[in-house]
C-alpha cells in the first residue's frame, strides 16, 4: 500500500501528515514525537492530497476552527480505537482526565494506566485532541508531542488563561 505524505509548517513546529490511497488521514506527527512517524523510502510526497487538512489546521491555529472534519484511518487494538474515539468528544477549550476517558468507554478506574498508554499512542496529534487530557490533579502530565507543544495548544484554545 502506498503511503502519501506532506510536511506543513505550523505555530507548534513542523507537522508530518500521512494518508492512505483512499485519501484518509492516517497520522499527524511532529519531530521528536514519541512513537511519531518519519518519512520512509517509497513514500510519495503529495501535498495536494492534504489540502483540506492543511486548510483546517491553518484555521485551527488562528482560532477560527473548533472541530476538525477529516476522514481518519487508524490502526490500533479495539481498546485503543475506543480510547482514540473518546478523544473526539472532548470539546475545544475544555479538558478531561484519564479517569473520565476511562469512564466514558466503560473501563474501570484501574484502567487509567492503559488509557494513558493508548492516548500516548494516538497517531493523530492535534486533530484527535489528546492534548486536552490532563491529570486528575490538574497537572498537564505527558504528551507524545512534548509538554511545550501541549502548553501551546491548550493556550491557543484558551484553557490555560486561568492558570
Amino acid at each position: 500500500m502506498t503511503v502519501y505524505y506532506t510536511v506543513l509548517d505550523s505555530p507548534v513546529g513542523e507537522l508530518l501528515l500521512t494518508g492512505d490511497e483512499s485519501g484518509a488521514l492516517t497520522s499527524l506527527s511532529v519531530p521528536g514525537q514519541k512513537g511519531g512517524r518519519t518519512v520512509q523510502p517509497g513514500w510519495r510526497r503529495a501535498p495536494e492530497r492534504f489540502a483540506d487538512a492543511e486548510k483546517q489546521l491553518a484555521a485551527y491555529f488562528v482560532g477560527e476552527l473548533k472541530e476538525f472534519h477529516l476522514e481518519f484511518s487508524t490502526e490500533g487494538t479495539e481498546f485503543r480505537e475506543k480510547v482514540w474515539a473518546a478523544l473526539d468528544d472532548v470539546p475545544y477549550g475544555a479538558t478531561t482526565t484519564y479517569g473520565a476517558v476511562a469512564a466514558s468507554i466503560g473501563a474501570s478506574r484501574a484502567a487509567v494506566r492503559a488509557i494513558g498508554g493508548a492516548i500516548g499512542a494516538n497517531p493523530l496529534l492535534i486533530v484527535r485532541p489528546c492534548h486536552r487530557v490532563i491529570g486528575a490533579d490538574g497537572s498537564l502530565t505527558g504528551y507524545a508531542g512534548g509538554l511545550e507543544r501541549k502548553l501551546q495548544l491548550l493556550s491557543l484554545e484558551g484553557v490555560l488563561q486561568d492558570r
